[in-house]
């Protein structure tokens, strides 16, 4: 809740005729952040919606309860989307909003959205090809890695990550692949397979998973990364800002690639189970290029959407069981059993996924001029998780939204410095960089 001191200053604004929206500054910005979004919706603005998008506002039963799991105290973040299956857990955070640390820029580059963090150690990478080591314990950079030779320095890198024990391995949108320990600071293998990756990594059982921009599928050896065995899937002629996603169930590998197919794959064999497609156009023009959100999956359920529906798929059999005309905006998240998740025209949703029912949905955009007393306008979204059995909304402009798993919008507070990669959880605070690539841990 906010202080006594700050709801007898927001008194004495509304009284004045002052709107409490100019110095909260929560709505500034939000035009500039739309422009970059619009880009990336760019190449199918004209797409011909076939239902009316879902907007309708469903209170949440009076009786109804939510069976929330306890808070885990997580110490590492190997996996850029968390862990295998892509779902986030119910984190431990003290919510104080309080800067713990900031330090030094470390990189005078452009940073990637994800950051790593192993053994105390933060990983980043930005778009010159460098990984970036920032010790927690020395409060400093212990190393900063380049891979690359003279003649990609002009070319900006997109660095896929993921890391276990000591070893980081990369692909990269050039066609490399790559294994690097970061306590020697010494490269273990290198390959180049000359079309550029496309995807995130995730590990198999003794093999390293990633899939490039032809929608291939390759399975290479962690211990010196030859190929293993590759699965061609269908290539789209027009590429957009949508990236090949790939989760793992407990049995099996999902892979989501930019045509709009979704494969299940067997861990052990590598063979197809199934596939489905959930594009609503099999046409391959600007008009209707495939986009949607990474798959989550949990408990036999895999959470995937397209560019005006999510669906609920067994993942078994690849049967649909649960299909709605909304799309995620940014990646949900599953607890049990209860699926939340923002939609692209801004409501919050949840759904029971025992029986596929909504139990709310609500206009975040309204919750939160109801909580201002102000007049409505829009957020923008960077990332949804809960924390200390609260819903915590990240948004661009650096605000966080702190709703009630019920839906009721409790709290708003301004993060200390400018959020700029995607936060992450670690020993009950958050830790980003921050637009002046400068490491921030907030309690």
């Amino acid at each position: 809740m906010f202080k006594k001191s700050f709801s007898i200053t927001l008194i004495l604004i509304l009284i004045s005729a002052c709107s409490f929206d100019n110095k909260s500054g929560i709505w500034k910005n939000t035009n500039e952040i739309s422009k970059i979004d619009d880009d990336v919706f760019k190449d199918f603005k004209t797409l011909k919606i076939k239902n009316k998008i879902f907007e309708d506002t469903i209170q949440i039963p009076s009786n109804f309860k939510f069976n929330i799991s306890k808070p885990v105290n997580n110490s590492n973040w190997n996996d850029i989307f968390y862990n295998k299956s892509n779902n986030f857990d119910h984190f431990t955070y003290e919510n104080k909003n309080e800067l713990l640390f900031k330090s030094k820029k470390i990189s005078s580059n452009e940073i990637d959205n994800f950051i790593l963090f192993k053994n105390e150690n933060i990983i980043s990478s930005d778009l010159k090809g460098n990984i970036i080591i920032f010790s927690l314990a020395e409060k400093k950079v212990i190393y900063k890695f380049n891979f690359y030779k003279k003649k990609f320095k002009k070319l900006k890198k997109k660095l896929n990550m993921i890391v276990e024990n000591n070893i980081i391995y990369v692909s990269d949108n050039i066609g490399y692949l790559y294994a690097y320990d970061f306590v020697t600071n010494k490269v273990l293998w290198a390959k180049n397979y000359e079309i550029p990756f496309r995807s995130n990594l995730k590990f198999g059982q003794n093999y390293l998973i990633v899939a490039n921009q032809n929608n291939s599928l390759f399975f290479f050896n962690k211990l010196d990364g030859k190929l293993l065995k590759l699965i061609p899937t269908e290539e789209t002629l027009a590429k957009n800002k949508f990236i090949n996603n790939i989760s793992l169930t407990n049995d099996s590998i999902l892979f989501l690639n930019t045509f709009g197919s979704l494969y299940s794959i067997d861990k052990e064999s590598l063979n197809i189970n199934w596939f489905i497609n959930i594009n609503e156009s099999q046409e391959l023009s600007l008009s209707n290029i495939f986009f949607g959100n990474e798959i989550i999956n949990y408990n036999g359920r895999i959470i995937v959407s397209s560019n005006q529906n999510i669906y609920v798929i067994d993942s078994k059999t690849g049967l649909i069981l649960f299909s709605k005309n909304f799309s995620p905006i940014i990646k949900p998240f599953i607890n049990n059993d209860y699926l939340f998740l923002i939609t692209k025209n801004n409501l919050i949703i949840s759904i029971n996924l025992k029986n596929n029912k909504i139990i709310y949905s609500y206009d975040i955009n309204q919750k939160i001029a109801e909580f201002l007393n102000t007049k409505k306008k829009e957020v923008k979204f960077k990332s949804i998780f809960i924390a200390n059995k609260e819903i915590l909304i990240f948004l661009k402009n650096s605000f966080v939204l702190n709703f009630g798993v019920r839906g009721e919008l409790k709290n708003i507070n301004k993060l200390p410095t400018k959020i700029k990669t995607n936060p992450i959880f670690i020993d009950s605070s958050v830790l980003y960089l921050d637009q002046k690539n400068r490491v921030s841990i907030v309690n």
